[in-house]
């Protein structure tokens, strides 16, 4: 496929005007030296020297800037020939040099887009690698020892066994996340929109979770005593999954004898503003604009501790964003964390 251009005659004309009246005045003086000055032939010279510079000049720009153009394709393996060629080439080396810029300067951001990517891709096989090996070599460790008999008591090989089974549950949880956000992110996962009471979602929630608040003594409350339906327009089911993970998170990461709150804003007519407070560890503010990535982890060795998959809140904002909803997070280290979400209300609420 050959290159198109756009003509522009600009170049060749002012050369060409440039080059014909310097000659037209050296023919006017030689002329007058040893010759009549003739006006008419004059003017038939300076027509026919213009016509015949004007096309000489213009070949040679065009043949030079197509093969200036071939070389730059041959030469540089990193611009995209097809990209050029989509529009026609200008023979305006101004407008062509702005062109050319403006291209080099589209590849240089894609090339640091495709770095960011690749350190992003290297991290994240790294995490999941990291993620898996953990229970894997819990459940094969317990498994390892019990294929092996030296244990004879039924409470320890019991007791075995259901480690062995919760590193197996372990792994379940972090492949079926891993699934849920992959099929988010690839926007495979359909959504199924529908009518429903958002208060009455975070009750079921707060039912699921009471045994596991009780523990730490954290009380799961609305900040008034009797919220009246609230009706939204949205995935139940993925809406309660993302509010499964933010209650979930405010537990885990909530302190001894606390709060989560839940509360609701008007902010429309058809927008709802659904805020999950704690007053837990908190946040600091150099981990806020990276909570939400896959697998990141504040403190390590504490995650571990409190368990989950490490997927949770990037799931969450995968599902809000899926709804074209916003997330937000409000935190400061040893104050607890506010974690809100835009989702759209139905007309009938």
């Amino acid at each position: 496929m050959t290159l198109k251009y756009k003509k522009s005659y600009r170049f060749a004309i002012k050369s060409t005007s440039l080059i014909t009246i310097f000659s037209i005045v050296i023919l006017l003086f030689l002329q007058y030296l040893f010759f009549e000055i003739n006006f008419f032939f004059t003017l038939v010279f300076a027509v026919l020297f213009f016509v015949f510079s004007f096309f000489v000049i213009q070949f040679r720009v065009e043949k030079f800037i197509y093969h200036g153009i071939e070389n730059i394709f041959n030469k540089v393996s990193i611009l995209d020939k097809s990209v050029l060629r989509s529009n026609p080439i200008t023979t305006d080396m101004q407008t062509l040099m702005s062109e050319v810029n403006k291209f080099a300067t589209d590849k240089k951001i894609e090339i640091e887009s495709l770095k960011v990517r690749e350190e992003y891709r290297r991290e994240f096989i790294g995490n999941v690698a990291h993620e898996l090996k953990t229970p894997l070599f819990t459940v094969q460790g317990y498994i390892s020892t019990l294929i092996d008999g030296e244990i004879e008591d039924e409470k320890i090989i019991e007791k075995y066994l259901k480690r062995a089974e919760n590193g197996v549950e372990r792994l379940i949880e972090i492949v079926a996340d891993l699934d849920m956000i992959t099929k988010l992110e690839s926007s495979e996962l359909k959504l199924d929109v529908t009518r429903f009471d958002i208060v009455e979602a975070f009750k079921d929630v707060f039912d699921m979770f009471e045994l596991k608040a009780e523990e730490k003594d954290i009380a799961l409350m609305f900040d008034k005593e009797n919220y009246r339906k609230i009706f939204v327009k949205a995935d139940k089911e993925k809406i309660s999954r993302a509010i499964v993970n933010l209650v979930e998170n405010s537990i885990k990461y909530g302190k001894p004898k606390g709060t989560t709150e839940v509360s609701f804003v008007h902010l429309t007519d058809n927008k709802l503003m659904v805020r999950v407070t704690d007053d837990g560890l908190g946040i600091d503010k150099k981990h806020i604009n990276r909570i939400f990535e896959r697998f990141y982890r504040i403190e390590s060795s504490r995650s571990r501790e409190v368990g989950g998959s490490g997927l949770g809140l990037s799931i969450v904002k995968h599902i809000i964003e899926a709804h074209d909803e916003h997330i937000y997070l409000e935190s400061k280290l040893g104050s607890g964390s506010e974690f809100s979400f835009t989702i759209q209300k139905s007309a009938m609420s």
